[in-house]
């Protein structure tokens, strides 16, 4: 058992390697997230092919699984567990999803979209129901259920019931327009889907114990109803008549049903006969209904199931166990035991009267035999054993088949009913033709693989069912494997094919009757291989000859052979002329009889035709009529095809030259060389260098292919290139003419553009002319403001300096005045003091003159030699005298001089700072008129110079001039200290000389002011005759502007 772990995996295999035959699990699907955590599958539900199904997990994952493609894939994330699954019928792309929220979504596996979300439900959806139609669906869930339309995706219809009584099932009964619902208090009823009438509500037992129905299953023909619940007790309905026809009362093991699948088969009719029961022990346990057998089971208590769905088709059963995986299995590995005879010993279970009670009902199942129901009062349960009577004869012997069936009662049963019992056909074909069922041989042919003259049947035979055209390759292999010949025959498939669609579940079986038919009835066909077997084609005719000569006059009169109405029907087994149901009552009688009859069939078919042969005169007319279904009465050619078997002659009957029915050997089958085996192998050998040929002629063909391919290619690109190439010229044509459109249009956008750009360009030279003249006018008037402001500060500067001048001579003028009185004060007082030094000095030297006298005479000659020395001595006494008095006035005339000087120098200082401003003014005028007046530059510079010589003098000039008077003085004054006649006479100049001093000072400040009021003059008169000629310069400048202006106007107009 293979387990693949699809983890997070979006897509990929179901499985890397195929399940050996036998193996009844294909494959276990797991699902492992992050840590090695199980993700759990919750749901699972079928397509309508039964080769896909989908699979939900807790995650809200939804994958698709496909069982024939071998392939898995992610559809959908919907991040919510899922409740329930279902496939749309209608759109067979689109799903439903129930979901844990309550609501149920459409999606598209293909491209992974929503296609609808409906809401309505007020608890957890349990089951989804879709109409055979696919247009409606039905929602169940514990209170309510709803009808949906499925085109539009709205509610059609709700089922509310009261609290008390819940809703186990909702679902559609298949094959029709009824609805049939469960409820919890066992009660069923059927509602027409349409209307919702109450059609019929079945009959639940009131005797025995109550099941309360959990599960319910109903078959594809839609005519049984089984319902299972809290008990190991099923009820098994008729929904035809409405009644209860039987109870099913399981082993001991199973005490509640958890759920039921009815298994479908191929040939059942869409009435299937096993039931899948799951009960509470994780066991799925499949059961005939009709013999009450366990026929197999699957899943155990180790290995629990949760969940089953069993596919449309009856091929697989996908279950979900209890640990979260999904495991799959093949029904055809499961019922291996079906295919084999049933016992001896057959259980006759009564019929479910009305009026018969539920014990008669009850039959309990067993795994070995089939054991009689309990006996009741009212009827008796008769249990048949089919053998031999106690005395036999030897034809019975030879009538005796296996498994307990005889030939002769056989036959009776189908000469009286016409058929055998579809349910049973398979069984007595087996029976009649004594198949072998030899295994390993059988496996030893299908293990050479398939037959080289079967790999391109698909060609030459077209199928639509892949599953059907693979197990006629196989059969026809396996036969061209037992026998040469037989991958020579080219009809070998139309003999095959009907039994090959019947036996599609058991190849085997299907190989042995395959092999049967041709070594019996196909006997002497292959004598006079390739040519049709004219020896059996003969004895039809002459067969048909005796019987009916007018009608076969009428054919050799119309030139038909026996090749032409005989071999058509025998090729094809009358496949082609019957449909399926009287081809199986045809074979019926052919295998229930003489190899012979089969020609006797054709003969009979030819005779119950005569009528529209006979009217028939062409040959297409006649291959037609053989080759397609006729309006036939095939019970009245049975009929004739027995009475030519009883009325034709010995002479001429085919089973003179027909050998009785020889079965398969047991073990291996038997060696065919009824064919002439050099005209085999000859065609083995020219078919294999005939193969040969091929190979090599298709590896040239594949070559020249490849090279036409390469040319074809080559050529589409060459013509696609040249297209391209004159695609592109014209391209280039049209886009050359609509650039020469767009040139012109540009080129007169361009005109446009100009004129436009020179009117611009006009008005900008106007507006830049306006601007330029009211700039200069501005700069006019702004210089003409600062010109009047520069006149403006400088008069007042010159009033300023004039008041200030005049205030300083006045100030200069009162203190001359005052130190004129103080002078005189100090000569006065001076000369005063000089008055009584002088009496004091005479009085000191008479004294000492008298006292020299006195000494005289003894210092005559001392004083005669320091004379010199006596004078100094003099003189310095004098100075000393004369400093000593006047130490006092020399200090108050000192510091008045200081004071004066004091004042004189922060004068002077404040008229050099006057002087400075008045130069800076000067120098920011004249920057002005550099930038007004380039070109006069050396004459405003010179100008400058000649204003800054003329102002030197005056800034000398306007200082004033110390006083030389008080230094004169004081030196004077220590003179006249020493030496009094030289300080007298010093007194006397300093006295006269103060009138000429103020004189010439106050002529000094009058002639510097009077040179800077002319040099002002001057320099005024300069900067009109600046403005002058600039306001000319103007002039010209702006005439000269607005001539251009002029101009550039006339031109661009």
């Amino acid at each position: 058992m293979e387990v693949t772990d699809i983890g997070n995996k979006e897509e990929g295999k179901v499985w890397h390697r195929k399940a050996a035959p036998g193996k009844s699990v294909l494959v276990t699907v797991v699902r492992t997230a992050q840590q090695a955590k199980t993700v759990r599958f919750l749901h699972v539900a079928f397509d309508t092919t039964g080769d896909s199904f989908l699979a939900g997990d807790q995650h809200g994952n939804i994958y698709v699984f496909d069982i024939s493609r071998n392939r898995f894939r992610l559809v959908q994330k919907t991040g919510q567990a899922c409740t329930a699954l279902a496939f749309s019928l209608r759109r067979t792309t689109e799903f439903l999803v129930a979901l844990a929220d309550y609501t149920i979504k459409c999606f598209d596996k293909d491209t992974k979209q929503l296609v609808s979300w409906m809401r309505g439900h007020e608890g957890a959806i349990s089951s989804i129901s879709v109409h055979g139609s696919g247009r409606y669906a039905i929602t169940t869930s514990l209170d309510t259920a709803q009808l949906w339309d499925l085109d539009t995706f709205q509610r059609k219809r709700k089922l509310n019931i009261r609290q008390s009584v819940g809703i186990q099932r909702v679902f559609f009964l298949p094959l029709s327009n009824t609805i049939l619902s469960c409820f919890s208090d066992d009660s069923i009823f059927a509602w027409e889907s349409d209307t919702l009438f109450c059609k019929y509500q079945l009959p639940v037992p009131d005797c025995g114990p109550k099941i309360s129905y959990k599960a319910f299953a109903v078959t594809r023909d839609g005519k049984s109803l089984a319902a299972g619940g809290r008990s190991n007790l099923l009820h098994l309905w008729c929904l035809d008549s409405n009644q209860l026809i039987r109870v099913i009362q399981m082993p001991t093991q199973v005490r509640t049903v958890r759920q039921l699948e009815f298994l479908p088969d191929s040939f059942d009719g869409g009435a299937s006969q096993t039931l899948g029961v799951l009960s509470q022990d994780g066991v799925m346990r499949f059961i005939n209904i009709h013999t009450c057998k366990l026929l197999f089971h699957v899943g155990s208590h180790e290995d629990a199931i949760t969940t089953v769905t069993v596919s449309p088709n009856g091929r697989h059963v996908v279950a979900i166990m209890d640990n979260g995986s999904i495991n799959v299995y093949s029904v055809q590995s499961l019922t291996q035991e079906l295919n084999k005879p049933p016992p001896s010993r057959v259980a006759v279970v009564s019929g479910g009267g009305a009026d018969q009670d539920l014990p008669n009902l009850k039959v309990q199942v067993r795994s070995e035999v089939v054991q009689r129901p309990a006996k009741s009062s009212g009827r008796r349960t008769h249990v048949k054993i089919l053998g031999p009577p106690a005395g036999s004869t030897a034809e019975d012997k030879e009538n005796e088949l296996p498994a307990g069936l005889n030939k002769k009662r056989l036959v009776a049963m189908l000469k009286a009913f016409g058929e055998y019992p579809a349910k049973y056909r398979m069984f007595v074909w087996r029976s009649l033709l004594c198949l072998p069922e030899n295994h390993a041989a059988y496996s030893s042919l299908t293990d050479k693989g398939l037959h080289s003259a079967y790999l391109t049947l698909h060609d030459k035979y077209p199928i639509k069912s892949l599953k059907l055209q693979r197990g006629l390759q196989r059969v026809l292999s396996a036969l061209a494997h037992w026998a040469a010949i037989f991958g020579e025959v080219e009809y070998l498939p139309l003999v095959a094919f009907p039994f090959v669609k019947l036996f599609q579940n058991n190849p085997m079986l299907c190989f042995e009757v395959v092999a049967t038919v041709i070594v019996n009835w196909c006997q002497h066909w292959f004598e006079y291989f390739p040519n049709p077997p004219l020896n059996i084609l003969s004895m039809a005719e002459n067969v048909l000859a005796h019987h009916d000569k007018e009608l076969l006059q009428h054919l050799v009169d119309c030139g038909i052979t026996s090749q032409l109405y005989v071999w058509p029907l025998l090729e094809t087994l009358f496949s082609e002329v019957l449909t399926r149901d009287e081809w199986l009552r045809l074979f019926d009688n052919i295998f229930s009889n003489h190899p012979s009859f089969l020609l006797m069939a054709c003969v009979a078919y030819v005779t119950c035709c005569r009528e529209p042969l006979l009217l028939c005169s062409q040959k297409q007319d006649f291959e037609y009529f053989f080759h397609h279904r006729n309006n036939l009465d095939l019970g009245a050619m049975i009929k004739e095809a027995y009475r030519l078997m009883g009325g034709t002659p010995a002479d001429i009957h085919p089973s003179n030259m027909l050998s009785d029915l020889t079965p398969l050997t047991n073990g291996q089958y038997p060696v065919f060389n009824h064919y002439p085996e050099f005209i085999i192998e000859y065609q083995s050998r020219e078919r294999e260098k005939i193969r040969l040929q091929e190979v090599e002629y298709l590896r040239e063909r594949q070559e020249v292919s490849a090279l036409h391919t390469d040319f074809v290619r080559r050529q589409a690109e060459e013509e696609a290139y040249y297209a391209q190439q004159e695609l592109l010229q014209k391209a280039e044509e049209q886009r050359r003419n609509i650039l020469a459109q767009e040139e012109e249009k540009l080129t007169q956008q361009r005109a446009k553009l100009a004129a436009m750009k020179r009117e611009l360009k006009v008005k900008e030279l106007q507006l830049l002319d306006a601007t330029r003249r009211r700039f200069l006018k501005h700069q006019q008037d702004l210089r003409a403001s600062q010109v009047q402001r520069l006149d403006q500060d400088i008069s007042r500067k010159m009033e300023l300096r004039e008041r200030e001048t005049a205030a300083a001579v006045q100030n200069l003028e009162v203190r001359q005045m005052e130190l004129e009185a103080q002078r005189r004060r100090l000569e006065q007082h001076m000369f005063q003091e000089q008055e009584r030094m002088g009496r004091e000095v005479e009085g000191e030297v008479e004294m000492r003159m008298r006292r020299a006298e006195k000494e005289e005479e003894r210092y005559t000659e001392l004083l005669h030699c320091t004379e010199t020395n006596m004078q100094a001595l003099e003189e310095s006494m004098a100075e000393a005298c004369q400093l000593g008095l006047e130490s006092h006035w020399q200090r108050e005339v000192a510091e008045r001089l200081q004071q004066v000087d004091a004042e004189q120098e922060r004068k002077r200082e404040k008229l050099a700072e006057l002087h400075r401003q008045t130069l800076a003014e000067e120098e920011r005028l004249a920057d002005t008129m550099r930038d007004v007046a380039g070109r006069k530059w050396d004459e405003v510079m010179s100008s400058r110079a000649q204003l800054q010589e003329q102002q030197q003098p005056l800034s000398s000039a306007g200082g004033l001039p110390q006083r030389p008077s008080a230094t004169t003085a004081v030196y004077v004054g220590t003179k006249s200290a020493t030496f009094p006649k030289q300080a007298e006479t010093n007194a006397v100049c300093l006295n006269s000389s103060s009138p000429s001093e103020s004189t010439s000072t106050n002529f000094s400040l009058d002639r510097g002011r009077a040179q800077l009021d002319s040099g002002e003059r001057r320099l005024l008169k300069e900067i009109r005759e600046l403005r002058q000629k600039l306001a000319v310069r103007a002039r010209e400048g702006s005439a000269a502007s607005s001539q251009s202006v002029h101009t550039l106007s006339s031109v661009s107009q």
